[in-house]
C-alpha cells in the first residue's frame, strides 16, 4: 500500500484550468449604474464594436431600475393599488348613468314581475 499522504487520483500537473488552457477572455468594460436608493451595480459587457449597454439596470439589492448618471437615478416604479371591478366601472360610467343603468334595469324587471 501506499503511504497515507498521498491523494488518490492526483498526478504531478494536475490543477485547475487556467487561462492558458481556456484562451484569453474577451475584453470587458465595466458600467457603473445607480438606483434611487444610492446603489451602484458595475455589470461588465464584452467590449465588442456595435455592442449596445442598456441605459439602464436593475438594482441586484432592492430590483429598482438604475442607470448610469449617479445625480438623476431613474425614479422606482410606481406600483398601483389593487382595483376592484366596481372601482373600473365608477372610473367609466358618472353617478347619473349608473342611476339610469339601475333605472332600466329595475323597469326590465318590474315588467317580468320578478320584482315589485
Amino acid at each position: 500500500m501506499a503511504g497515507g499522504n498521498a491523494i488518490r487520483g492526483s498526478r504531478v500537473g494536475a490543477g485547475p484550468m487556467g487561462e492558458a488552457e481556456r484562451g484569453d477572455a474577451a475584453p470587458r468594460v465595466y458600467v457603473s449604474y445607480w438606483c434611487a436608493n444610492g446603489h451602484q451595480t458595475r455589470p461588465s459587457f464584452a467590449e465588442e464594436p456595435g455592442l449596445a449597454i442598456p441605459e439602464t439596470w436593475d438594482c441586484p439589492r432592492c430590483g429598482f431600475p438604475a442607470g448610469q448618471d449617479e445625480a438623476n437615478p431613474p425614479a422606482p416604479p410606481r406600483v398601483e393599488p389593487y382595483k376592484t371591478h366596481l372601482a373600473y366601472v365608477k372610473e367609466r360610467r358618472s353617478d347619473a348613468d349608473g342611476k339610469a343603468i339601475l333605472d332600466e334595469a329595475l323597469a326590465t324587471l318590474r315588467e317580468r314581475k320578478l320584482i315589485q
